[in-house]
Formats: C-alpha cells, structure tokens, sequence
C-alpha cells in the first residue's frame, strides 16, 4: 500500500503529459485524469473525496479573479492591432529607416517585435503578422530563408518576456505575486533577449553580407518629409500605447488590469483614427479574443481539478520531498526545475506547462527561500523557448501557416537554433545575475 501511496502521485502526473503530447485537449486532459485517478484513489482509500467538495469555491475564484482579467484586454489590444494594419505599417517603416542598412530588414523585425511585445503581449499575432508582411520581402531581397524565418519567429516570441505579457500574468497568478511586479521585473531581461536578437543580426550580417542585404537603394528612396510623415503615423501611436499601458504600472497609476483595459480602448482609438475600424473588424477581434479567453479559464479549471486530486493523493508532497532533497540545495532544484521546463517545452505549449508544472514547483521554492519574483521572470524566460523548441514550437506553426510553399519545414527548424541558443544565454545571465531582475522594481514601490 505504501509503495502505492508514494507512486500514484508521479503516475497521474506521468500520464496528464502522455495525454498532452498526444494532442489532446488540454482542459480535457487534465479534469479526466483527475476524475480517473480520484476513483482510484477512493477505491484504494488513499483519497479523500473531501478535497473535490472545494472545486465550486476554486472555481468561482478563478472566474472572479481580477488578475486574470487582464488576459482578454491585452488579447483585444493584440488583435486589433494585427486586424487594423497598425502593425503592418510599423513594420513597413522601420524596414524603410533601416533598409539601407545590411541585415536591415531582419533588424527592423527584431525592433518591431519588441514594440509589438511591448503593446500585445500575442505570439501569434506577432508572427503571423511579420510573416505575412516582412518574410516575402525578405526572400524577395537574398536573405538567407533560415535566417529570415529564425529572426522572425524569435522576434515573435518576445511577447512572452517584454510585458505586458499573457504568460507573465497566468505565472503571477500561479506563483501568488503582484503582477505588475512581475511585469516591472521581466522588462530588463525582456531588453536583454531583443538585445542579443539584434546583436546577432549585426555580426552575421558583417560576417556574411551575401544572406543579409540591403534593400537597393532605389527600393528604398523616398522624400524626407514623406518618411517624416510615416515615421510619426506608424511609430508615434505604439510607442504611446506603450507609455500609457506600461507607464501606469510602473508609476503606479493603475493596475495591469486596469492599464490593459485603456490598451484595449486606445486600439480602438487608434483603429478609427486610421479608418479600419468597422463592425466586420470589431467582430473578429472580439472573436478571437473570446476564444483564446475561454480557452485559457477551461485550462484553469481542468488545472484546478488536476491541483486538487494530486495533493489529495499526497502527488504534492512526494514531489517537495525530493526536490527538497536535491544534491545543491536550491541551485540543483533550480537546475531541475529549468531542465524539466525546457525540455517539457518540447512537446506541449507554455499553458500547459505553467498550469500543471509550477504549482508543483512553487511550494518547493518557498521552501528553499528563493525569491518567487526572480523565479517567475527566469520561469517565463524558459518558457518562451517553448514556442521555437522543434518538433511543437508553436510559433513555427504560425510561421508555417503564413510562409510561401518554397519555404521547407527544416529550414525553419535550423534557422530558429541560434535564436534557442541565445534565449539560453539571456536565462544564464538573469540567473547569475538577480539584479537585472529586481533593480526596477526596487524603484518602483506603488506597482499592484
């Protein structure tokens, strides 16, 4: 009975990934295998069916969790961007200040990426909409197709790291912290990671001219007072956006929720000033939003029913005594934990990983006593190597649905592998360095 007792924990656990990486529905995945292992666990009376008697209550809070309602705002902000064509003449700007330069396209999608990140916090719309617009260019100039696909399903990815993110708001919540700490916290690391995309373009393009041109200067002549013009309708906007969601977390002014709310109107705003706001646009946008929303609050529930069974069959506190014990103490629970994550990046996509993975791994921090700000920002660093990681990275998908048929599936597998690497690097640094975490919210004491 005991080696049952100490092993139905990891087997529930166990078979919720082996559901996951065979395409299930993670929601699906999760309340069955609670269900399933709950019915063992009574037939073995190792189970108490007390503990499901608090799933209504659970269940209620998440729908009334004020955090979490930051999530559709910054999806609506996200969407609306891409539907609008807002990001489009971003990209198409900076692509003209920068064309003169070798590797100029690819380091405008870098620079684009980022403010992208900075106002929508959505992989796919980021991809999908640099896919669309900057990948043909790219090919059409001599860029090299692993390079132009690794730049911009990296540059996409940012929107994982560089706040307002959706992954940093679901890991505030799982880890019990201010969400818009977390947010002041990741915006070092986040500058860092777009940092070292641009610096990677810099040095191949110096390095190998011939797959990072410029754009011939004939492509790319247009009057001063014209690009003046584009300059201050597409970049102003964003870049007021940015001030106003992030410069009201960081000030204080208001919370992630709230910042998220005023990104979501001032889309709108900026969606009519450029006349493509209409009913057709508005619908879509609220569609996607509601999807991607709903998708989000079943995988919470399911991950609830999941949390709950698995400490009722004591999965919770078999997992904190032994990565508790671990040789190193905290530094080889972290380098545990960070391996698990990178590798479960593999195979299933970042929800599912923060919902199943960091419940467990949280107590055993504050065990430990490690600074859960600190480790939710080197969470969300690994996590974001999730989206490029073959075979499932999600954003090469994205990437894959928009590319023309000329482009193969293994070239953007390879292209993406530098970009990993680097990721890995930004992880190290912030991991040696906690500063870069915590120097910014130092400064900033009112952030809720």
């Amino acid at each position: 009975m005991i080696q049952v007792y100490d092993g139905l924990g990891p087997l529930m656990f166990a078979v919720a990934l082996v559901l996951l990486s065979l395409g299930y529905p993670v929601a699906f995945s999760l309340g069955g295998v609670s269900i399933i292992f709950a019915c063992v666990g009574v037939l073995l009376d190792i189970f108490n069916p007390v503990f499901l008697s608090a799933l209504p209550s659970r269940i209620f809070g998440i729908m009334g969790n004020y955090t979490l309602l930051a999530i559709p705002y910054f999806i609506f902000l996200g969407s609306m961007l891409e539907k609008t064509g807002i990001a489009e003449k971003l990209l198409l700007t900076m692509g003209i200040l920068f064309g003169k330069l070798r590797g100029g396209l690819a380091l405008a999608v870098v620079i684009v990426g980022s403010l992208l990140a900075a106002t929508t916090g959505v992989v796919a719309a980021t991809v999908v909409a640099m896919g669309l617009i900057s990948l043909p260019i790219m090919l059409r100039y001599g860029y090299n197709k692993q390079l132009a696909a690794g730049v911009i399903v990296a540059s996409g990815t940012l929107g994982q790291l560089i706040p307002p993110s959706i992954v940093l708001v679901v890991l505030a919540d799982q880890l019990s912290i201010p969400v818009g700490t977390l947010f002041i916290g990741s915006i070092v690391p986040g500058i860092m990671m777009a940092s070292v995309f641009a610096l990677h373009v810099v040095i191949i393009a110096m390095i190998r001219p011939d797959i990072a041109p410029a754009i011939p200067k004939e492509e790319r002549s247009i009057g001063i007072k014209t690009l003046a013009k584009q300059v201050i309708q597409a970049m102003l906007p964003p870049l007021l956006l940015i001030f106003l969601v992030m410069g009201s977390i960081f000030f204080g002014f208001a919370t992630p929720t709230e910042a998220g709310a005023v990104g979501a109107l001032g889309t709108i705003f900026l969606a009519a000033f450029n006349k493509q706001l209409n009913w057709v646009t508005l619908r879509q946008v609220c569609d996607t939003t509601l999807r991607i929303s709903t998708m989000v609050i079943f995988i919470l529930f399911g991950s609830t029913a999941f949390s709950l069974v698995f400490r009722g069959v004591h999965g919770d506190q078999f997992m904190l005594d032994i990565l508790t014990t671990l040789p190193g103490g905290k530094y080889g629970f972290l380098i545990v934990s960070m391996l698990t994550v990178f590798i479960l990046g593999f195979f299933i996509d970042f929800f599912e990983i923060a919902f199943i993975v960091i419940p467990i791994f949280k107590p055993v921090a504050e065990t430990l006593g490690i600074d859960l700000l600190w480790y939710g920002v080197i969470l969300a660093a690994n996590l974001q190597t999730s989206f490029l990681t073959p075979p499932f990275g999600f954003a090469l998908f994205y990437l894959r649905g928009v590319a023309p048929p000329d482009l193969k599936t293994e070239e953007i597998y390879y292209g993406v592998i530098p970009f990993i690497l680097l990721q890995l690097l930004v992880l190290i640094l912030i991991v040696i360095f906690p500063s870069f975490v915590n120097f910014l919210p130092s400064l900033s004491t009112n952030v809720r």
